[in-house]
């Protein structure tokens, strides 16, 4: 059974979803002000029903990791992850402001709080640096499933993304620049700190970073015991089925350490091709809970929350 929530809408700035006392979600929809660290939205912080916190927010190895965002390091020339960006394996890495675009908030199609639940849509603009409109999104999210049986919440998160330009839009990676395993775009989270060295399972009995890098399955669970408290906390990374036939296969970029963190890769090994006014779709889920969870537990709670 799902616990009540409050939602808590600051207008211009976030949204906020509790239960029981505890702040679960903050979507942060006014970004931050660096250019160079792509303004876009962010979930940070995001936290267990203990009230763990389970997102690292402008570390100082990479200042524009935030929580949960989506992202895309290569697109056309242009950075949607940012802070360096990846040129060559003869030029690395190198700082280009003119490089880096943003995600302007638009507007709320719709916001639906319900007891036990929120849903919301957003509307936004991929920019380039330049100001260069690029691409429409429509964006769906919905918090739900938070239940004390479980230890668990769920976050569902979409991209419906279309090419506003008059030529193809491109997506790639460093991997498809030169880099090897670095495959990192789309949908990302990174932990905090205290989740360096965590324990990386996927489906299909797939352990640890070296097994998951560059991988296919269809979920991901990122484990670490907490600092100060005597808790551990897991992340579960789902795909949701119909992302089988979205416009390019996906792999999972996954690092424990020294930089915990996780991306939905919709470009690790190839780049892909969106022509003019097409779209693209994604839909996945990340779970969030108290406990270090085995792939057996996984695999149950997915099972009994269908999509």
């Amino acid at each position: 059974m799902s616990e009540p929530i409050t939602v808590t809408h600051v207008h211009g700035q976030e949204i906020s979803v509790q239960s029981s006392g505890t702040e679960l979600l903050r979507y942060v929809y006014r970004p931050d002000p660096e250019a160079f660290e792509s303004r876009k939205p962010y979930a940070h912080p995001l936290r267990t029903l203990a009230g763990r916190t389970v997102t690292g927010y402008r570390p100082n190895d990479h200042r524009w990791h935030k929580g949960l965002q989506m992202t895309a390091s290569h697109v056309s020339g242009q950075n949607f992850w940012g802070g360096n960006s990846y040129l060559s394996p003869e030029k690395g890495y190198q700082a280009v402001p003119e490089r880096v675009g943003s995600m302007r908030h638009d507007s709320f199609e719709a916001i639906q709080p319900a007891e036990d639940r929120l849903d919301f849509t957003e509307r936004l603009s991929w920019l380039a640096h330049s100001g260069d409109h690029w691409a429409d999104e429509r964006r769906e999210i919905a918090v739900h499933s938070v239940e004390a049986a479980e230890g668990a919440w769920a976050l569902d998160w979409s991209i419906h993304l279309t090419n506003a330009r008059d030529m193809p839009l491109r997506f790639g990676s460093p991997t498809t620049a030169g880099r090897g395993m670095a495959g990192y775009t789309g949908l990302h989270w990174r932990g905090p700190r205290d989740f360096n060295g965590g324990t990386v399972l996927a489906g299909g009995g797939l352990a640890g970073e070296s097994q998951t890098m560059g991988q296919q399955a269809p979920w991901l669970a990122f484990g670490a015991t907490h600092d100060e408290v005597d808790a551990s906390s897991t992340l579960v990374f789902a795909h949701a089925p119909e992302n089988a036939d979205a416009i390019h296969e996906s792999h999972w970029f996954v690092r424990s350490e020294p930089t915990p963190t996780v991306a939905f890769s919709w470009a690790f090994h190839e780049e892909f091709e969106l022509p003019p006014g097409e779209s693209f779709a994604y839909r996945y889920r990340v779970v969030v809970a108290d406990g270090e969870w085995d792939a057996g537990r996984v695999e149950q709670y997915l099972k009994a929350h269908a999509w």
